[in-house]
Order: C-alpha cells, then sequence, then structure tokens
C-alpha cells in the first residue's frame, strides 16, 4: 500500500481533495472498524492543515483605508464577516 503524503506538505486544494475522498469512504459505510479510524483521524489532520492555511491567507490579506475623497491612507488587516 502506497505511503500517505505528509500532511504538512500538500498544498491547500490536495489536502482538501483528499479530504473529500476520505469523507466519500466513510460514507459508504464499507470501511472495516480499524480502517475507518485511521481514515478519520487522517481526515482530522487534513481538516486542521485545511483550516491553517485558510486562516493564513486570511490574515495575508489586507484591505485598503481611504480617506473622505477616496485615496488611500493606508492598509489594515482583513476582518471576517
Amino acid at each position: 500500500m502506497e505511503q500517505p503524503a505528509d500532511i504538512a506538505s500538500l498544498s491547500f486544494e490536495q489536502a482538501l481533495k483528499e479530504l473529500e475522498a476520505i469523507v466519500s469512504r466513510l460514507e459508504t459505510g464499507d470501511a472495516a472498524l480499524q480502517e475507518a479510524i485511521d481514515l478519520y483521524e487522517r481526515g482530522d489532520k487534513l481538516r486542521a492543515q485545511c483550516a491553517a492555511r485558510l486562516d493564513a491567507a486570511q490574515m495575508r490579506i489586507e484591505q485598503v483605508k481611504a480617506d473622505a475623497q477616496g485615496r488611500a491612507i493606508g492598509v489594515q488587516p482583513f476582518q471576517a464577516g
């Protein structure tokens, strides 16, 4: 059996694709108990990696602050929500 890729080395897209495949496999209910546990654990690590990558990307996004005339006067961190 092929060794799974190191999660930290996966791009966001690769991690998300693998996570989706794990969810599909678990949803079928065909996995033996130990395999399901292993898949769940890897899926949880992939989910955490995806969340960390999204958080890091959000922190890099900056919002331009403008004065009353619409001129850029600086930037501030992006605030979601």
